[in-house]
């Protein structure tokens, strides 16, 4: 809406002029409107000044007078208000996009229709070792290199995923790539390292495989048993081999029956979470599996004990002797007779708990000590199911010794023996009397 001042000043500069005029006659109304008027255009100009110097700085609060020019300056002022708070909303919200690609766990990358880079996250450099400002511009296929890779990206049929298997630095990494067109020609590329599922699905295959190898070999001999039984009239066995077969059925129901409580309670570590926990003697759970494992080794073994009485640390006892009784027997096992184990319980120079077991027995080749913790892995396949065991007692104490911050670690020489060693943490620690 137009402003009415300058109307009204103007009117009232002609009610001045006429005002002089009857008073003074002759030239004396012209020489008011003149004076009047040249007053009123430097007032305007000063307006005008005023409004000029907030124009150059638009980001400042206009000035609080600025006669008709108000009507210019405060719609500017608030659209120019509006426009600054939307930028800054869209500035923010492009952060937080920004932010968020680069927090997404995969590699990111912007492609125009000639696969040329505009953008991509952290991941990219990672995974693909692509730096977005060094390579910005540049082709994606010179990056990767895979020729099955560039018939996929060429064909354009990007309703499937591209997987891909390659070794890098000695190590195989699984890849999966998305591509996306959106906008036009751009180009949306989603790179995913599924390393760690394919190892988590090979791992279950393994698994899966190795439970039926290992419950195969005792249901076979059930089976047989059981049919021979069957056939067979009653007086074509004597009571001695009757006995006989009845004896090895029930080992081998034991095996099966061993081999089942061990998943069972590897299950019931890995689903459940330990909390608070008292004191545990040490001493005693050591020396009932002392017990256990002077009787497996049936005086083949020389033994040496060195255990503090008075170390005593939080945990849960049944746990802490399994993972202990596992320690002790497989070291039995896996020493030939004749050899030397060697146990101690006490505090490191780090001052943390520490239960160790060190034979001279066979020894585990370098290659073979990461995998000795996983469920059914067997260095020696027939020389440890001939020592016995369901091949699951290491897999439970690497989880007993997680629930309890500590640290499963082995040290072994192929042929020189080992030793393994519970490491808990000094928090772990209720006394040291």
């Amino acid at each position: 809406m137009l402003s009415t001042r300058p109307f009204i000043f103007l009117t009232l500069i002609l009610l001045i002029a006429s005002l002089v005029q009857s008073w003074q006659g002759g030239f004396s109304g012209l020489i008011t409107i003149g004076i009047l008027l040249f007053a009123y255009v430097l007032m305007d100009y000063r307006l005008f000044l005023k409004t000029l110097r907030w124009v150059n700085n638009i980001e400042n609060t206009p000035p609080s007078y600025v006669g008709k020019y108000e009507q210019i300056i405060y719609p500017i002022y608030k659209h120019f208000r509006s426009q600054t708070i939307d930028l800054a909303q869209s500035n923010q919200l492009n952060q937080n996009i920004l932010w968020a690609a680069n927090a997404f766990p995969a590699a990111v990358i912007i492609l125009d229709k000639n696969y040329l880079i505009r953008w991509c996250n952290r991941h990219a450099k990672q995974l693909l070792d692509i730096d977005y400002k060094k390579d910005s511009g540049h082709n994606l296929l010179n990056y990767i290199r895979t020729p099955d890779f560039y018939q996929y990206i060429s064909e354009g049929n990007w309703s499937k995923p591209f997987l891909v298997s390659e070794v890098r630095d000695g190590r195989r990494y699984h890849l999966k790539y998305e591509l996306t067109q959106y906008n036009g020609d751009n180009i949306l590329l989603l790179c995913f390292d599924n390393t760690q599922l394919e190892t988590l699905r090979t791992t279950q295959q393994d698994f899966v495989a190795n439970v039926s190898h290992e419950l195969r070999t005792p249901l076979t001999v059930l089976s047989g048993f059981l049919e021979t039984l069957k056939d067979l009239p009653p007086e074509a066995i004597s009571a001695e081999q009757r006995q006989h077969f009845e004896s090895l059925m029930q080992e081998q129901t034991s095996r099966m029956l061993a081999i089942v409580s061990d998943l069972l309670t590897l299950s019931t570590l890995e689903s459940t979470k330990l909390g608070d926990q008292p004191p545990v003697a040490m001493q005693s759970l050591i020396e009932q599996a002392r017990a256990q494992t002077e009787a497996l080794s049936n005086q083949q073994h020389s033994f040496h004990w060195d255990i503090n009485p008075d170390l005593t640390i939080t945990g849960n006892a049944t746990e802490l002797s399994s993972a202990i009784t596992n320690l002790l027997t497989n070291a039995v096992r896996y020493t030939p007779s004749g050899g030397t184990i060697s146990v101690f319980w006490g505090v490191n120079e780090q001052n943390e708990a520490v239960f160790s077991v060190t034979d001279s027995g066979l020894g585990i080749a370098p290659s073979d000590i990461p995998r000795v913790t996983e469920r059914f892995y067997r260095v020696d396949k027939s020389r440890s199911r001939a020592s016995g065991g369901t091949g699951l007692g290491l897999a439970i104490t690497k989880h007993v010794a997680i629930r309890h911050n500590a640290k499963l670690q082995i040290k072994s020489k192929l042929n020189k023996g080992s030793t393994f060693s519970l490491i808990f943490p000094q928090e772990n620690i209720a006394s040291n009397l």
